[in-house]
C-alpha cells in the first residue's frame, strides 16, 4: 500500500513536471469525499437503499417468525409422542408428525440462511452500482469545472496520504457542489448520509 501511494505521488509529480515543460501548470484541489456526501443524488440513493434494506428485513423477520412457530409445534408433537395417556398408535402418529416437522424446520432454516445471504449480496451490489454511478457523475463535474477554470491538474484533497498541502484558493470543491446542485429537485430535503461506509473504491 505504501509503495502504491509513493508510485501515485511520483506519477502526479511527473505529470506536473510534464505540464510545466510545455505550459504553466495550474493545479486545483477538490475534496471528493465532501462532494460525494453532500451530492443530492447521494442522499436519494441512500434513501432507496435504506428502503430496500427495510423491505428485505421484513421478509427475513416473517421467515424467522414462521420458523419459530414450526419449532414450537415440533416441541408440542414431541411432548405428545411421549404422553402415556394416549394410545400407542396415536403416539406413533405424533412421532411421525414430529419427524416430518423436523425435516420442515431444517428446510426452513436452510431457506432462511440462503435468503439472508442473497439479501446481503443484493444490498452490496446495489450500493456498489449506485456509488459507482455517482462517482462517475462527480468526476465529470470536476473535469468540467477544471476545464472551465483552466486547471491542468486536480488533486483529491481527501486523500491525505498523497496531498500534503492544499492552498484553499485552489479548492474547487464548493464550485463543483454548486454545479451539481443545479440539477437538484426542489422538494428534496433529506439529511446527508455517508455511503462511503459501504463502498471502498471511491477516489
Amino acid at each position: 500500500m505504501k509503495n502504491l501511494r509513493l508510485t501515485f505521488l511520483t506519477v502526479v509529480l511527473l505529470a506536473a513536471t510534464a505540464f510545466s515543460a510545455g505550459a504553466q501548470t495550474k493545479v486545483a484541489n477538490v475534496d471528493m469525499k465532501k462532494i460525494f456526501n453532500n451530492y443530492w443524488k447521494t442522499k436519494q440513493a441512500t434513501s432507496a437503499l435504506e428502503n430496500r434494506k427495510t423491505e428485505l428485513g421484513k421478509e427475513i423477520k416473517d421467515m424467522a417468525d414462521g420458523l419459530g412457530k414450526a419449532q414450537n409445534d415440533y416441541k408440542q408433537l414431541l411432548d405428545q409422542a411421549n404422553d402415556q395417556a394416549i394410545s400407542t398408535d396415536e403416539r406413533n402418529r405424533r412421532k411421525q408428525a414430529a419427524a416430518d416437522k423436523a425435516r420442515e424446520i431444517n428446510n426452513s432454516k436452510a431457506a432462511l440462511e440462503q435468503f439472508q445471504r442473497q439479501a446481503e449480496a443484493q444490498l452490496a451490489d446495489q450500493s456498489q452500482r449506485m456509488s459507482g454511478n455517482l462517482v462517475t457523475e462527480i468526476q465529470k463535474a470536476v473535469a468540467d469545472k477544471a476545464k472551465a477554470g483552466g486547471y491542468t491538474l486536480v488533486l483529491n484533497s481527501a486523500t491525505t496520504e498523497v496531498v500534503v498541502y492544499c492552498d484553499p484558493a485552489t479548492d474547487i470543491t464548493d464550485a463543483v457542489l454548486a454545479q451539481l446542485k443545479l440539477s437538484e429537485p426542489i422538494d428534496l430535503h433529506q439529511p446527508a448520509v455517508d455511503l462511503l461506509n459501504i463502498r471502498t473504491n471511491l477516489p
